[in-house]
């Protein structure tokens, strides 16, 4: 399948420093994000980074039980701080970034209107955790009906089982699945 850059995002999820200082192994996979970014950028794909980022004192985040107490707990993840940074080899300066503050890309934030405003029909996108942002985003952008395309090697979960599952067996039902060279050698470089 080629892809129309003109209707086409590449999404990146989570590569922030704090999140690959939480999940131990990650960091082997920023080569493989980068090259895909970069054969992104090379064709004029919009290139949109989505992470963390709450406001200073986590306003987003409630005082009952939660997976973000942590976040809250340890001021993580503020805008503008070195835990909510992006990978530099990952991020421009130049290039979109969005935040959330739940677990999908779509949550709490104006990714779809940014994407539906730029006219983009196709999602490329890979992150860290396989089982975390990448599953939240692929299920939403299913439900929205974005064409979707996973890089599988440039997804990382903790639990290597988890990955080969999603990536073999439930995301095809919604995505294509390809490794980063893959894709590359299917869009023509």
């Amino acid at each position: 399948m080629k892809l129309d850059p003109k209707k086409t995002a590449l999404l990146t999820l989570d590569f922030q420093k704090g999140i690959l200082g939480f999940v131990p192994g990650a960091e082997a996979i920023v080569p493989n994000a980068a090259k895909a970014v970069e054969f992104g950028r090379k064709k004029q794909f919009q290139i949109i980074h989505v992470g963390l980022g709450f406001s200073e004192g986590h306003p987003e985040i409630p005082e009952t039980e939660s997976l973000f107490n942590r976040i809250k707990q340890n001021n993580l993840f503020v805008k503008g701080t070195p835990s909510a940074e992006f990978h530099g080899s990952i991020v421009r300066p130049e290039e979109l970034v969005v935040h959330k503050q739940r677990v999908g890309a779509f949550s709490e934030n104006h990714l779809h209107l940014i994407l539906r405003s730029r006219g983009i029909e196709t999602l490329v996108f890979f992150g860290i955790t396989t089982s975390g942002i990448t599953l939240s985003t692929l299920r939403c952008a299913f439900d929205l009906d974005f064409r979707c395309v996973v890089i599988k090697d440039a997804c990382f979960d903790a639990d290597q089982e988890v990955h080969r599952v999603l990536t073999e067996k439930i995301f095809p039902a919604q995505a294509t699945v390809a490794t980063v060279d893959a894709f590359i050698a299917e869009q023509g470089e």
